[in-house]
């Protein structure tokens, strides 16, 4: 099947309720492509909208973290997307293939999606989506974000598509402010890979319930079990950022770009760092998204990082027993002296 005489379909490899999409070829560039059809049978106004939003927001990024975007239009009465053709599988599949990633995996995959939201975030779009499915993994591990149908414009509230108090989103990764009908934001999408790291290390969600309700009440309310309580292997390290981007208040997360850059540095490996010098007073606040590492003084047992500090050394017998000698010596000389001062003074 050939659309708008250039690109030819191949194999489906994704469906779901708006569309489905293609491994094609591009027949004018001679490159591979994946095409993404709406479905023409009730797909509603705001169903386009979305679909036409996606090409917009996928236009304005161009980075090799974010799924890129070749073309769009209509074709027999059907809206079509031209994408990058990721070859590999999603998040969501490499977990369901090989359980729990490994460390090293886990913060490849915390920076590259760190990388390609802060590119969002640094054009003015929240993507309000992120979860496995919509993060993709090539042959070579590098990961891409893909599936921006439900983005926002941080500039253009009329954007979202939604009516007030309106939840868009999976609930399996909302964050806090959004359960509760606060509009997204950046930090909103810090919150939502959080919790993807925290599955993909554990093999579960951060967060489960019955009911869709109860669900966003533990997003507002719970606090996260630690990954390492659930048989997770991560650096202590890496377990205490992860947690802070679980953080209930927006402001108390790292940025895309902090993230991005923390865990490029290797720091989630948890190496020592030297220790800071003291200050007067009160001393130095620490940067807000700072988290606390291993210092040299530190010792590291088991999941807890606890801090032994030195006793004051306690003086020897032989130091005491010359101390002892000293203060004899000069009470003594101060008696002989106030005793030839006696003698002195009645013989004059």
């Amino acid at each position: 099947m050939l659309v708008a005489g250039r690109y030819r379909l191949h194999t489906v490899i994704g469906r779901g309720g708006m569309g489905e999409v293609w491994r094609a070829s591009d027949e004018v560039l001679g490159r591979p492509v994946a095409v993404k059809l709406l479905l023409n049978d009730g797909a509603d106004a705001s169903a386009v909208a979305r679909f036409k939003l996606e090409a917009q927001t996928s236009a304005r990024l161009n980075h090799p973290h974010v799924v890129g975007m070749f073309d769009f239009g209509a074709w027999q009465d059907r809206f079509f997307l031209v994408m990058e053709l990721v070859e590999g599988d999603s998040l969501a599949g490499e977990l369901a293939a090989g359980g729990p990633l490994a460390p090293d995996r886990l913060a490849q995959v915390a920076l590259h999606a760190a990388e390609g939201l802060a590119a969002a975030h640094a054009q003015g779009i929240v993507h309000r989506d992120i979860k496995p499915g919509n993060l993709l993994s090539d042959r070579d591990g590098t990961v891409r974000i893909g599936d921006f149908g439900i983005a926002r414009f941080v500039d253009d509230p009329s954007a979202g598509l939604t009516t007030t108090g309106q939840i868009v989103g999976t609930g399996l990764y909302l964050a806090p402010e959004r359960a509760i009908g606060t509009p997204a934001t950046p930090a909103s999408d810090l919150y939502s890979l959080g919790c993807v790291l925290y599955q993909l290390a554990v093999g579960r969600p951060p967060f489960e319930a019955a009911t869709a309700t109860a669900l966003l009440y533990q997003h507002v309310d719970a606090t996260p079990v630690p990954p390492h309580q659930r048989g997770a292997a991560l650096p202590p390290a890496f377990e205490a950022y992860l947690l802070s981007m679980l953080a209930k208040r927006p402001e108390e997360r790292p940025t895309a770009r902090q993230a991005a850059d923390w865990f490029r540095s290797g720091a989630w490996r948890g190496a020592p760092q030297p220790l800071p010098p003291e200050q007067s007073g009160t001393g130095q606040s620490r940067g807000r998204h700072a988290v606390p590492r291993p210092t040299a003084a530190a010792v590291d047992s088991g999941w807890n990082t606890t801090v032994h500090r030195v006793p004051p050394r306690r003086p020897g017998l032989r130091t005491s027993l010359r101390r002892h000698r000293r203060a004899v010596a000069v009470v003594g000389s101060a008696v002989l002296f106030v005793s030839a001062l006696l003698i002195g003074m009645t013989w004059f």
